[in-house]
């Protein structure tokens, strides 16, 4: 009875086959990279259905199992296993696949050589042992042919039905080499006995057709490398003994086919048109402080696997502690400091531990509950709020009864909610932290009393950097649809241009300090220049005039800012006695008012935006009720949504509290003349 192979690790015909298959595999995916020539515009002829042409290459065979009675008359005195060989294969090829289409067909019929040499062996008398067959068939092979993405790369298999032309073998014995009068016996040249005259094994393998002629020829030839795996099932040469071959088959075919003659057809292309327009605003030059009130996050963020105070937040040795001043705030910046518009704000932050000391050190019945919350467990939750009051007791000499700790798995208030299955790797990353709890009001924002009441916000002086609003908006109405890219070119009168873009989307906003540079204005030539998508550049040109952005020179601007928690857009009830007898009395009678909403990104782009748009009208409903219940006239209101737009998001999303405070709602107070 016939045996299965049995592929040992470490045996040669592994070792073989595994080197070959790496090699055949890189040689088809380096294959699978080459473009095919780019078609002329003019083609006239269609791509063949029929090829037909002639395949060569070669075999490497793998013989495995054993033999040993080569003939009925000669058995040699051992028993042959593995070895392998190089065959030749050639065979005329007829193929048929519609163009751009999957499915096809492939027949191939000819001379199919699985040689080889088995590997030597050793008799009883210490003599080597050879043999090696020159065995051959006229093979004959049809296949499905499949081109998965419709491409020239395409796959292929079926059956194999094989007949033996050539059975022959030649067996050599030497001589024991320590023997000096040993003859060696004569060579035995024969014909296997029992050899299989049919038979019907199986192959798959891949291609990829390489175009040699011009798509607008007639006659199309094609050169199609491929490569074809011959498992032993099937492959059992005689009729006795296990000896079987596996063979992995590489080579080319070169194919010729007649395309049909297509009349061309004029196609029309609609292209829509495209208006451009530039809007600058009239901003009016001066300067002035603006006066922000900034929210203090009562939240201290641990990295993972640490319990140790993060080395983004400022920590002071106590020779320190009496120089600090929370309206100086600017001077104790942190160690590492976060670029543009979020290194001001996040300096605050970064500083909330020594806020806290100091506020407690002036306030000596001030008492807070330190809770830290950890995914690993409420004990390390517990030491990370260790932590933080040791550096409370330690620097700034708080008595430690007056600070409680707490341990938990999750915060009152988590991020991560149950069923939460997106993003949660940012979730978990806003869940480890201590948070300060508090029912002391020197500690609290007005009017909030409770463990979840947030911190007293910290006022801090800036002169502000250009609103989105101050923007010039470049808009190419229609652009999406028209252009594939579209950029600008801006001049100005001296004949200096600038190059922006390229841009895909209709609306594009620069600020106009980027644009003027050190001028204080200037006029300029804008003109839009779009590669429309059958490649023809269209051009539009516009003029503006521009004016930097500073706040007004006349009065002092306000800002203020409202932090939500995640995921919610009615926080707004804990903030209403804060706007409406805070803020709102400090609104002016003409001022202009401008709320801008805001998330972080997590979440879906399009609930993010929903989400960031009922924040910012909550604010304006509370506001507009109390200015109008005050009395104050002719107080505008101006709304905006942005979503987690990271273009004007106020910080970054890269850590959990630039996160945090993204998820706000800032209010900017702007007297009018």
């Amino acid at each position: 009875m016939k045996n299965k192979t049995t592929l040992k690790k470490g045996s040669r015909f592994t070792r073989s086959l595994n080197q070959t298959l790496k090699g055949l595999v890189i040689g088809a995916l380096i294959l699978t990279g080459i473009e095919a020539p780019l078609q002329a515009q003019e083609t006239q002829y269609t791509k063949p259905s029929w090829y037909f042409g002639v395949a060569g290459g070669a075999n490497f065979n793998f013989y495995d199992g054993s033999t040993q009675q080569l003939t009925a008359n000669f058995t040699p005195p051992v028993t042959f296993h593995e070895g392998d060989g190089t065959g030749l294969f050639l065979a005329p090829s007829i193929e048929f696949h519609k163009p751009n289409t999957r499915f096809g067909f492939i027949l191939q019929a000819g001379y199919d050589s699985r040689k080889g040499d088995f590997d030597r062996q050793i008799t009883d008398c210490n003599c080597p042992a050879d043999l090696k067959t020159d065995l051959s068939y006229i093979t004959v092979e049809p296949s499905l042919r499949y081109a998965p993405f419709k491409s020239d790369f395409y796959l292929y298999g079926g059956p194999r039905f094989a007949f033996n032309q050539d059975k022959s073998f030649t067996y050599k014995q030497g001589v024991n080499p320590n023997s000096t009068n040993q003859v060696a016996p004569a060579d035995v040249k024969d014909d296997f006995s029992n050899v299989e005259e049919t038979i019907i094994s199986a192959q798959i393998g891949a291609g990829y057709d390489i175009q040699m002629s011009k798509p607008t020829s007639k006659t199309q030839l094609v050169l199609s490398p491929f490569v074809a795996f011959h498992p032993y099932f099937g492959q059992y040469p005689r009729s006795i003994e296990t000896w079987n071959v596996t063979t992995i088959r590489a080579g080319v075919v070169l194919k010729v086919g007649s395309g049909h003659k297509i009349l061309p057809v004029e196609v029309v292309v609609e292209i829509p048109e495209v208006a451009f327009v530039v809007n600058a605003p009239l901003n009016v030059p001066g300067e002035i402080r603006v006066t922000e009130t900034f929210p203090l996050r009562n939240y201290i963020y641990f990295d993972k696997e640490s319990t140790e105070i993060s080395k983004r937040y400022k920590l002071l040795n106590k020779d320190q502690v009496t120089d600090f001043k929370e309206d100086q705030i600017e001077v104790f910046k942190p160690d590492t400091l976060l670029a543009g518009r979020s290194n001001r704000e996040m300096t605050v932050y970064y500083n909330i531990l020594n806020i806290l000391g100091d506020r407690m050190g002036k306030n000596p019945s001030a008492t807070i509950v330190l809770v830290g919350s950890s995914e690993n467990g409420p004990a390390e939750g517990k030491l990370m709020a260790e932590n933080v009051k040791k550096y409370l007791v330690d620097v700034f000499a708080i008595d430690a009864t007056r600070i409680a700790i707490e341990g938990r798995n999750k915060p009152k208030i988590a991020e991560e909610q149950k069923g939460g299955t997106r993003e949660l790797v940012l979730l978990r990353e806003g869940d480890r932290r201590v948070s300060v709890e508090s029912s002391s009001p020197a500690l609290l924002m007005e009017f909030q009393s409770g463990p979840d009441a947030p911190l007293k916000p910290v006022k801090i002086i800036t002169v502000p950097e250009a609103p989105i609003e101050s923007y010039v908006t470049f808009k190419a109405d229609g652009a999406d649809e028209a252009f594939s890219t579209w950029q600008m070119e801006i001049t100005d009168k001296d004949g200096i241009t600038q190059n922006y873009g390229p841009y895909t989307q209709e609306e594009v906003s620069i600020s106009g300090n980027t644009i003027l540079g050190t001028n204080p204005e200037g006029d300029y030539n804008v003109k839009m220049i779009g590669t429309n998508k059958t490649g023809e550049v269209v051009t539009k040109e516009s003029t503006v005039h521009i004016v930097a952005w500073t706040p007004s020179k006349v009065e002092e601007g306000m800002r203020f800012s409202i932090i939500y928690e995640f995921d919610d857009a009615k926080a707004i009830a804990m903030y209403n006695k804060y706007l409406s007898e805070v803020v709102a009395p400090k609104i002016p009678a003409n001022a202009k008012v401008i709320i801008h909403g805001h998330t972080d990104v997590i979440g879906e782009e399009d609930y993010n935006q929903k989400l960031s748009l009922a924040r910012a009208n909550d604010a304006k409903t509370t506001l507009q009720n109390s200015v109008t219940k005050l009395g104050t006239t002719g107080v505008t209101f101006e709304v905006s949504a942005f979503g987690e737009s990271e273009s004007a998001a106020p910080f970054g999303n890269t850590l959990p509290e630039e996160r945090s405070y993204n998820r706000t709602v800032i209010i900017d107070v702007v007297p009018q003349k």
